[in-house]
């Protein structure tokens, strides 16, 4: 006995788990795509999630100092704030033009500032200013971590991040350069 029903095509779902498979690798590629510079290292370093980060680079400017062994608060990530670079100047990297999430990280470890006020410097990134940041301040106190996220759109090829100095030096641990989803 012949049935009249066809059998159904698969097609449909084949090509809407292709689709989700497709946006799973792209989200994936963007969180591959982000660019951790730990600064103040001359190697790359793993964090304590397991997470990359790529050593000093892209800086104009400024000297770099490695304190492992101090204990920085207020992160699950201490590793990464036990280096800086300070005096510098600027940063710049060529990036594809879009969206960025870019996070700039930083903590007081040095041991001639005790609170607030006693380093204030401004930055930019991509013309977004932030006029006397104060790290202490900002953290709640010295050794503690602070997270400075900015949303920008890089139009030139390349991402520029400027600093200026008020009181003391300027100051920088790592920074993340997220690609928009």
């Amino acid at each position: 006995m012949k049935s009249n029903h066809r059998p159904r095509s698969a097609r449909p779902l084949f090509l809407a788990l292709t689709a989700l498979l497709a946006l799973g690798a792209t989200a994936l590629a963007h969180a591959a795509d982000a660019v951790r510079i730990r600064a103040g290292t001359f190697k790359d370093h793993t964090d304590e999630n397991g997470v990359v980060w790529l050593a000093d680079q892209g800086f104009s400017g400024g000297d770099t100092i490695d304190r492992t062994g101090i204990l920085v608060g207020n992160t699950k990530t201490p590793s990464i704030y036990t280096a800086e670079r300070y005096s510098m100047d600027s940063f710049s990297r060529a990036l594809p033009n879009g969206k960025y999430t870019v996070k700039l990280h930083f903590a007081e470890t040095y041991e001639g500032i005790y609170g607030a006020g006693e380093r204030v410097f401004s930055f930019k990134v991509e013309g977004k200013e932030f006029k006397d940041f104060d790290v202490t301040a900002k953290a709640g106190g010295v050794m503690r971590a602070y997270v400075e996220t900015v949303e920008v759109e890089v139009a030139d090829g390349k991402l520029d991040i400027t600093f200026t100095p008020k009181i003391e030096n300027t100051q920088i641990n790592a920074l993340e350069i997220i690609p928009a989803s």
